[in-house]
């Protein structure tokens, strides 16, 4: 499987629900970037933003809270009409952040910084839907793809096929046509591009190129 999520933190903010609607035709997810200024040196959108993308699309919003305090916003996310919602590992509480988005009815993400370990995950990857593994420092769209990234997928893949876990594995920072390969053999199936999508002058196209490289490199896994 491969599944493409343009991130909204590159689009035109001014014109976001045109940008949404030019990519709509590759857009499995939407991933939305949410940054408190606290946990990550940014500050994005809120819920309120949420809400009106999801009056604009049916699409499934993929919600990434780069927050100190996720657990105090995820019934307004919830609300606001997210589909799912991740958390970093790094901010603990996991196993009651875990249960609060379980109860809420929402998929469960958890993700890791370039610097954590997968073994920082291994507890929770049977409870979780998504891993998301950084391949940048969370904070910034357009950054360059870190390269290490690439053997925590292939560990995260390894315990997943050995446990025969419904894991999907996520990867954001720095994927476009070149990068989406190795990480896709690595055993990522979901893509989050921001830049290299709403980038280029044709968002539909760019998104199409990365789809075609990431199946060609599943196909060879």
């Amino acid at each position: 499987m491969v599944r493409m999520a343009p991130s909204i933190l590159s689009a035109d903010f001014a014109a976001l629900g045109a940008d949404i609607d030019r990519v709509r035709d590759e857009a499995d997810w939407l991933h939305v970037d949410v940054m408190d200024g606290h946990f990550v040196p940014n500050l994005t959108i809120g819920p309120p933003v949420v809400s009106a993308i999801r009056r604009h699309t049916d699409a499934f919003l993929d919600c990434h809270l780069m927050m100190t305090d996720p657990g105090d916003y995820l019934d307004a996310f919830a609300a606001a009409g997210a589909n799912s919602c991740t958390v970093h590992v790094e901010v603990g509480r996991t196993a009651e952040l875990i249960a609060a988005m379980r109860g809420l009815g929402i998929g469960v993400g958890l993700a890791v910084n370039p610097e954590t370990s997968v073994a920082e995950c291994e507890p929770w990857l049977a409870e979780i839907d998504l891993l998301l593994v950084m391949s940048v420092h969370p904070g910034f769209g357009g950054q360059h793809f870190m390269e290490e990234a690439v053997p925590k997928i292939s560990r995260a893949y390894e315990i997943a096929r050995r446990d025969r876990l419904a894991l999907s594995i996520e990867v954001d920072g720095g994927i476009d046509a070149e990068t989406v390969g190795p990480v896709a053999r690595a055993g990522a199936d979901t893509f989050v591009a921001g830049s290299a999508i709403f980038g280029h002058p044709d968002p539909l196209s760019a998104a199409r190129t990365i789809r075609e490289a990431a199946l060609a490199a599943t196909a060879a896994r």
